[in-house]
């Protein structure tokens, strides 16, 4: 059974640094982090070596987007365990303005792996629990996707490898890790802001075995102590932009317009109940 999960938010993009990058994936809008945002997965992979043994995850489920990606490498190297990509915990896009395209998806896992094999990707081992709709999701709709996945994806990871892994680390976006938190902890209206390289906590108490949302105990919340500036970049859902009642609609991409997604949501092979 999983006793505790971390959840990370990736390092320092470097877009916000220049406006002259280029996305290692190909991938519109997937920017990799900038040096210091690679000094910050650095100083967060120490900091979770750093802890006991017993304490330390065995598997890392990381964001295909590639800043997420890099800042898993780290952790990976220092303990020596994989990383399984997991769309599930993906960025969160806004709804789609209608006739505008759609969001951006980076490769599949294979994809990623053969392109970049020294980010100790595993596609073998794991396939997506969840794959958000490219037309982006409103909070409520952000919400219930956490909320679904990891009904899913609990019982996927107790029974991987042989239920070895009592201990995972997440390694993912700020509006998702808010939405992942509060899923967990079963407080939907928790309020946090995430930094980068920031890292949560959660734990499920032995008696609530069994039970996947709603039940585990934050320990610390966004916590930064071992960065060397603290929490930086942090972010929340106060700083969503709304129109009226609803988040603003972003564009797609351009080119996207014909595209059509045979792939959302829970994968066919998975309900919440069943095991890989």
């Amino acid at each position: 059974m999983i006793e505790k999960i971390y959840i990370a938010r990736h390092g320092f993009r470097l877009n916000w640094v220049t406006n002259i990058w280029k996305s290692p994936t190909g991938t519109a809008r997937d920017p990799p982090i900038s040096a210091y945002g690679e000094k910050q997965a650095q100083e967060l992979a120490e900091h979770i070596a750093s802890l006991p043994l017993d304490d330390r995850p065995t598997a890392i489920f990381s964001s295909p987007f590639y800043r997420c990606l890099q800042t898993a490498l780290p952790v990976a190297t220092a303990l020596d365990i994989p990383i399984y990509i997991e769309n599930g915990v993906s960025e969160w896009f806004s709804p789609i303005i209608p006739g505008s395209g759609l969001h951006p998806i980076p490769p599949p896992a294979p994809t990623l792996a053969n392109s970049f094999p020294f980010l100790r990707i595993d596609p073998a081992s794991w396939s997506p629990t969840y794959i958000p709709s490219r037309k982006g999701e409103t909070l409520i709709e952000l919400h219930d996707r956490c909320r679904d996945f990891l009904e899913a994806f609990i019982p996927r990871v107790e029974s991987l490898s042989g239920g070895k892994h009592k201990n995972i680390l997440i390694v993912s976006h700020a509006a998702t890790v808010i939405a992942l938190v509060r899923a967990l902890a079963g407080k939907p209206e928790m309020v946090m802001r995430v930094a980068c390289c920031s890292l949560t906590t959660l734990e499920r108490p032995r008696e609530r075995e069994g039970k996947n949302v709603g039940v585990w105990k934050v320990g610390k919340l966004t916590d930064g102590v071992f960065l060397t500036n603290g929490l930086e970049r942090d972010w929340g859902f106060e700083d969503v932009v709304f129109c009226g009642q609803e988040v603003i609609q972003d564009p797609g991409e351009h080119g996207s317009e014909d595209e059509v997604q045979e792939s959302v949501g829970l994968q066919d092979f998975l309900s919440p109940q069943s095991k890989m």
